[in-house]
């Protein structure tokens, strides 16, 4: 029997990571948020991809963070 991953909506992703539904689409169009899947017209998340993209999203400092806004800002220009 496969062991499939537990899904949640946009909705209760956004609970989950403390962000708007809104956020996360805007997240989702410029292809810096987490993994999500299309089930017909349904965006679903899988917790373990929503953890995954919290994990990458960790600083020990804002340095940390102004490394990681200054690179996605280089690579949403370069679309």
């Amino acid at each position: 029997m496969t062991n499939f991953a537990k899904v949640v909506t946009t909705s209760e992703a956004a609970r989950l990571v403390g962000l708007s539904e809104s956020t996360l689409a805007k997240l989702r169009l410029n292809g810096n948020g987490p993994t999500y899947c299309k089930l017909g017209r349904r965006v679903v998340y899988r917790t373990v991809d929503l953890e995954q993209w919290l994990q990458s999203r960790t600083a020990r400092d804002t340095s940390d963070a102004d490394a990681r806004f200054l690179k996605a800002l280089t690579s949403e220009h370069a679309r």
